[in-house]
């Protein structure tokens, strides 16, 4: 719970600044008309409150002049990055404690690993929701040119494989210190935090739209505490799809199968449960 409402808080801290950031390169270096859809890309995954401000902040951006928007991304981006790199410390400290870490990064390199990991992170964003406007784009020029309106599967689809991937690049690079975690246990952890990230997201808005309306409770903060809420119970998924992974390892050392580690194609010595651990302290 700590590390989940750690991640959660600056997640919500960074989610807005990355959109003026997003928003201002677009109209700063290429010049692309329709830059709200670039940015709302993948809002359909969020629940209709926080989807509601989401797209409201990306219209005030997109209709504000390219001075504007440059000026308030030279800002997003000093809060944007701190607000990600705390963030992402916080998603790699819990997945280190998860994967039962004994040995701690040093300071400098496990800042550094958090500023590659949100680099990536941001720049496969950037991607996905690049490929679903471009997959938008591409299913309407198909029904406007009289081919039906059968629709592109990828649409649907290209959210859950970038995160699917990102994912698995996470767990299995960034998870483990000293040794990477294997591709198997890895792609399935990745695959069952998409899973329950998908299944969370469509819980989430079942329960903020239909069982307990929040507005009546929290009135005009209503959009920002379903944001949130649908937040947390993403990094949950997160967790838990680390949990997989590494439970996966413990169950192949138990069996007495090797996991190579992938850098030297050595076999790693020993996988411990946290549960273990705390067995055997005196």
């Amino acid at each position: 719970m700590l590390y989940t409402g750690g991640v959660s808080f600056f997640a919500l801290l960074a989610v807005f600044p990355a959109i003026a950031i997003l928003i201002g390169f677009y109209k700063a270096v290429l010049s692309i008309t329709q830059v709200s859809e670039q940015a709302a890309a993948l809002a359909d995954v969020m629940p209709y409150a926080a989807r509601a401000i989401f797209l409201a902040e990306i219209e005030r951006l997109a209709n504000a002049s390219a001075r504007t928007v440059s000026a308030q991304s030279a800002f997003a981006l000093v809060v944007g990055a701190y607000a990600a790199h705390r963030g992402f410390k916080a998603l790699l400290a819990g997945l280190n404690l998860i994967h039962d870490e004994t040995e701690p990064h040093g300071f400098f390199k496990f800042n550094l690993l958090a500023f590659f990991v949100a680099l990536f992170a941001f720049g496969l964003f950037t991607v996905v929701s690049g490929a679903v406007v471009t997959a938008r784009l591409l299913d309407h020029a198909g029904e406007t040119a009289g081919q039906g309106g059968g629709g592109l599967p990828f649409d649907g689809l290209l959210p859950a494989l970038g995160l699917a991937l990102g994912l698995t690049a996470l767990y299995r690079y960034a998870m483990s210190h000293r040794t990477r975690v294997a591709w198997a246990p890895a792609i399935a952890g990745g695959l069952v935090a998409t899973l329950l990230s998908m299944i969370s997201s469509w819980l989430c808005a079942i329960y903020v739209e239909q069982i307990a309306p929040l507005g009546a409770t929290y009135g005009s903060v209503g959009a920002v505490v379903v944001l949130l809420i649908w937040l947390s119970w993403n990094v949950n998924a997160i967790f838990y799809g680390g949990a997989f992974a590494t439970e996966m390892e413990i169950a192949a050392r138990a069996r007495g199968a090797p996991i190579l580690d992938g850098q030297d194609g050595t076999a790693v010595e020993k996988v411990v449960s946290l549960s273990s651990r705390r067995a055997s302290r005196p």
